[in-house]
């Protein structure tokens, strides 16, 4: 039995065989190129490089190898691809949606009209000060739906809603809705949530029987309310609204699970700093408008896509984004409404709409995919803001 060193000396010989190879191959790419160019043929052919993963997984005789040698083909045709564009600078007659939406960029309005899911003194209007400013008009809206349609009726600039918690996760009726609609994310901002326990002024804790608090905020206090099993948990629209809720009921045995500033906002008294068991827990809030924008510094992008029911669809995706660098920052998938056991996936990863190149990694993404669709370029911003 060869000794390890020698083992090593063997795989670095074929290794060394490996790259000659991959470096003719890669030169016969060239000459494709070239050939594409002269007729003008685009650089994916979706069909044929399914009939080429196929023919090389037949080569083989052992069948769990069989998908080792997909895996290896289909990250080395997409190296070859990504090449092909570099030479072909491809361009179509009749480019993919995303682009023609983004062949207008707007600017960021003045003095904007800013709606939020909730009552003031709500975590959403603290996301809208921290992005737009202390002196930002903000109104805030009953129903995440309500938000999307003040800025589909023209009534609103941007709207500023909540996308994911820390603890929770994503928060799927806003980006059901953004699909929907088909509005565009231009910028984010993040709030870190910490949950009081506030009431009418001089209540004490033996007094309370009703608590109030949007779901979230009742689920992520949990633990702290399965210390008082006997308060009976009523979820309302949202945390803001519970505290106006209390403060206008004039019933002590009534308290409210919100933020200090609904405290400050409606006059209550807090009982129970941090009723939420998680003590790091943020939400982060996009920013969304109906027309897209790329602001100074837009460094993430947003997008959604669906894919075939076959194997290896999502793999190949995301070979993609590794052969060209792509930082992939979250992968989500949701169920497509009306569609069984079919899933829209949401993808955010690091970079710019106008950095060289990404135009051909975009258009081999909407090539690869049933459908795609860029949600939006902007600034990340997950830094700390602590609610107020």
């Amino acid at each position: 039995m060869k000794d390890l060193k020698e083992l090593r000396q063997e795989i670095d010989h074929i290794d060394r065989q490996l790259v000659d190879l991959f470096l003719r191959r890669m030169e016969v790419s060239r000459n494709v190129a070239a050939y594409k160019i002269a007729n003008q043929i685009p650089v994916l052919d979706p069909e044929r490089e399914r009939q080429v993963l196929e023919a090389k997984a037949a080569m083989v005789d052992t069948p769990e190898m069989k998908a080792d040698v997909n895996k290896l083909f289909e990250t080395i045709m997409s190296m070859s691809r990504a090449h092909q564009r570099s030479i072909m600078q491809e361009r179509e007659p009749d480019p993919p949606g995303f682009f023609r939406q983004y062949r207008t960029i707007y600017p960021p309005i003045e003095n904007p009209r800013v709606v939020y899911q909730g009552m003031p003194g709500a975590y959403s209007e603290e996301a809208a000060v921290n992005f737009f400013g202390p002196q930002v008009n903000s109104q805030g809206q009953n129903w995440f739906e309500d938000s999307f349609r003040a800025l589909a009726e023209g009534a609103a600039d941007y709207a500023v809603l909540p996308i994911e918690n820390s603890t929770t996760g994503s928060i799927r009726q806003v980006c059901d809705l953004l699909t929907e609609y088909q509005f565009y994310m231009v910028g984010e901002t993040t709030v870190k949530v910490e949950h009081c326990l506030m009431a009418l002024p001089g209540t004490r804790l033996e007094e309370i029987t009703h608590v109030y608090s949007h779901e979230q905020g009742l689920f992520q206090s949990d633990r702290f309310l399965d210390s008082h099993p006997d308060w009976v948990r009523i979820p309302l629209l949202d945390t803001a609204g519970s505290a106006k809720f209390v403060a206008e009921s004039g019933d002590r045995t009534k308290a409210a699970i919100c933020s200090r500033r609904a405290a400050k906002v409606y006059g209550l008294e807090i009982l129970v700093e941090g009723t939420n068991h998680n003590g790091e827990n943020y939400t982060r809030f996009a920013v969304i408008s109906r027309r897209p924008e790329l602001r100074p510094g837009s460094d993430k992008i947003t997008a959604i896509f669906n894919l075939p029911h076959q194997s290896g669809s999502l793999h190949e995706i995301l070979t993609i984004f590794a052969v060209n660098g792509l930082n992939l920052v979250k992968l989500e998938s949701r169920p497509m409404p009306g569609r069984k056991w079919e899933y829209m996936f949401f993808v955010e990863f690091t970079g710019n709409l106008h950095a060289p190149g990404m135009d051909a990694i975009l258009r081999e993404l909407d090539q690869s995919t049933d459908q795609f669709r860029v949600l939006g370029n902007y600034k990340a911003n997950l830094a700390q803001h602590d609610a107020v």
